[in-house]
């Protein structure tokens, strides 16, 4: 079958992109504190979708904003909330996104992180509708009890630019190879913020995994993530190893149109379409492992769904995977593939599971190709199997793209 080569990111755009957003609201990441939400409460940051503007829009404490904005400080100090991942991983970058936040926007920020994994936490919420409000005295005492002021730096105090639509990305690139759950957006002094990414890789603890209890080896909570893609043109690959079931199109992958689809379609004596082309999306696995099930969900495509998938798998070292992706995965120097999932009719809007002989033997692998003819779109892919220990650990522990 004829290929094409992976899509590049806009050059203006950090590689860092790619990677899965540890703290959306989707996947669990949420507010725990937050000094003040006079126009808007901190919760907006970590919302899955883009900000929006209404221009009539008012409460009754001022303009109604898509994102965390405080009042205009009149005593001593700055502003800040806390962060708790939905994801605990290693994180590559932000984009602290100030859409729409023009003459209010917070003129700069810095960012720490820890991991709080093995501490006893205060208890720590902000429910409901909090505009208008401020950290009361209870809540300011509870959170002292986290020292996050002593946190690690992991952006520096830097100025943000404004709101406007070429200008609202501040994207930072991080390098911090440990473990984060928590993270503290400083604002200085005060001001609005709509959107807090914060790009990276799940990193699930291994140790405390059964060895024989299966797992889904791919899902972006154990450290899953797309490493390379042929094209994304209505969805990103990495939303298909998202938690649960997609909420609609957008929570998949979906390609557009290839062009060189015949002008008439035949089958073969399967039903599967006869065309020259199609699309792939390359995952890391997060961990080593033998795959034994899988499920390809075409949930919410019913008139876009791929008419055939089949999946290939290998093993890569990091130094293998890093010199791939420098060629952005060419068949002509790429991996061996082995094949994994031989080609599947697909349906529309329908969960397909596969397993027993259906599922080929390929071993213990760290990278799976999902390929999709001609093109389409599929909401979550599972593969579920055993991870392999050896006394090396994980070697892609705190690897980078």
């Amino acid at each position: 079958m004829a290929n094409r080569s992976a899509v590049k990111l806009n050059s203006s755009q950090p590689d860092f992109l790619q990677f899965n957003d540890l703290a959306c609201e989707t996947v669990g990441g949420k507010v725990i504190f937050a000094t003040d939400e006079w126009f808007a409460p901190a919760l907006n940051l970590v919302k899955k979708g883009p900000p929006e503007f209404i221009a009539s829009a008012f409460t009754e404490f001022g303009k109604w904003m898509d994102g965390w904005e405080t009042r205009r400080k009149r005593i001593p100090g700055h502003d800040w909330c806390i962060v708790e991942l939905g994801v605990p991983g290693v994180i590559y970058g932000f984009d602290v996104d100030t859409s729409y936040f023009t003459g209010n926007y917070a003129p700069s920020i810095s960012i720490q992180a820890a991991c709080l994994d093995k501490l006893p936490l205060p208890s720590l919420c902000l429910d409901g509708d909090r505009t208008g409000m401020a950290a009361s005295e209870s809540q300011f005492k509870a959170v002292s009890e986290l020292h996050s002021e002593n946190w690690e730096e992991i952006v520096a105090v830097t100025e943000l630019k404004p709101g406007y639509a070429d200008s609202c990305h501040n994207y930072f690139s991080v390098n911090f190879p440990r473990r984060v759950t928590h993270i503290r957006l400083n604002m200085y002094p005060d001001g609005g913020i709509a959107r807090l990414r914060v790009y990276g890789i799940g990193q699930r603890d291994w140790s405390s995994a059964p060895s024989q209890e299966e797992v889904d080896l791919v899902a972006l909570v154990n450290g899953g993530v797309c490493v390379g893609y042929s094209d994304a043109h209505f969805g990103h690959p990495r939303n298909m190893i998202g938690l649960g079931r997609g909420d609609n199109m957008a929570d998949g992958w979906e390609t557009a149109r290839r062009l060189d689809r015949p002008k008439v379609l035949k089958v073969d004596k399967r039903g599967i379409l006869q065309v020259p082309g199609f699309e792939w999306a390359i995952f890391r696995l997060g961990h080593l492992g033998v795959i034994n099930r899988i499920e390809i969900d075409t949930n919410h495509f019913k008139g876009n769904f791929p008419d055939s998938c089949q999946i290939e798998a290998c093993q890569l070292t990091p130094e293998q995977e890093q010199t791939f992706m420098s060629r952005r995965w060419s068949n002509s120097n790429g991996p061996i593939w082995r094949k994994l999932l031989p080609p599947q009719k697909l349906k529309p809007h329908y969960r397909h599971f596969y397993s027993g002989d259906s599922v080929l033997k390929c071993g213990s692998v760290t990278h799976v190709r999902v390929l999709i003819a001609p093109d389409g779109g599929v909401s979550r892919l599972r593969l579920w199997g055993q991870p392999i220990f050896s006394g090396s650990g994980n070697p892609y522990t705190a690897s980078k793209l």
